[in-house]
């Protein structure tokens, strides 16, 4: 059990995860009681539902906590946006190492079918109509994600561009100030309109978005591939394949935490060649 927990929380994740936990208070009856389960292994057990895909009732035994304790700690972490922190945390290390190049970055989203309904859902109109939501990203030019958001598959993709800017933190960088604006945004046609490419101007950012009946997709494709890689990096999240959760809170977090796991891999990478260095 103790390598399963290591391989899906190495002591790195866990020592980030620690940064970011509000601390526990145990409570214990008079006379002892059952120990309570770890934090990492019920944050490898999470890790694992988000990786795998399988149900909380699909948990296997192996982490030493019952499904319902998982669930109940994930669902307690969601509501003090704990993965919002973790993921935070890991854009700054980034950015310290100088993992992030902010001269060309692209923005995209992807409809996923709600199943059960919930919060932030609606028609989508590219699946007949069917109950869906939307995970909306903006990525650097090395793919890596700097903005989340989620909606109704309903909502169009031009109305999340201010938001999605908006929602980029104030993320460390190796020398100078914090920074939280791209010098480029690269986008396709859904985000085609004059007013959008007003408001990234007066922000200081170049608008790269495609126009319809102007520029081919094919153009458009040499710098915006990299966000279509992310959003397959997504689906390495089994979890998100489908939005099973009704709680809008539960479906972000699970989405927090793909793209948190994505900028650990490169951030575990840019260490492995600091130590080799």
């Amino acid at each position: 059990m103790e390598n399963l927990v290591e391989r899906l929380v190495p002591d790195e994740l866990w020592e980030l995860f620690r940064r970011v936990v509000p601390p526990t208070v145990v409570h214990r009856p008079q006379g002892g009681g059952r120990r309570r389960a770890g934090d990492r292994e019920v944050l490898a057990a999470i890790v694992f539902v988000a990786t795998s895909g399988c149900t909380w009732r699909q948990l296997p035994p192996t982490f030493g906590a019952c499904w319902q304790t998982v669930y109940r700690r994930f669902a307690k972490w969601s509501h003090e946006r704990v993965w919002a922190r973790l993921y935070r945390v890991i854009l700054d290390e980034l950015g310290a190492q100088g993992e992030l190049d902010w001269s060309r970055c692209a923005i995209d989203s992807v409809s996923i079918r709600a199943l059960k309904g919930g919060h932030l859902t609606g028609p989508n109109p590219t699946d007949r109509g069917k109950n869906g939501s939307k995970i909306h990203l903006i990525c650097d030019r090395n793919g890596l994600p700097i903005s989340l958001a989620i909606s109704g598959a309903n909502l169009h993709d031009s109305q999340a561009l201010e938001p999605l800017v908006l929602g980029i933190p104030p993320i460390r960088s190796r020398r100078g100030p914090r920074r939280r604006r791209p010098a480029k945004l690269h986008g396709d046609k859904g985000y085609d309109y004059d007013h959008l490419r007003r408001w990234l101007r007066s922000r200081g950012i170049v608008p790269r978005i495609a126009r319809r009946g102007v520029e081919s997709s094919q153009r458009l494709g040499r710098h915006r591939w990299v966000i279509e890689r992310t959003m397959s990096w997504l689906s390495g999240c089994r979890r998100l394949h489908r939005r099973y959760e009704r709680r809008a809170e539960h479906f972000l977090a699970f989405a927090g935490i793909a793209v948190a796991l994505i900028c650990y891999r490169r951030l575990g990478r840019a260490s492995g060649r600091d130590r080799s260095a």
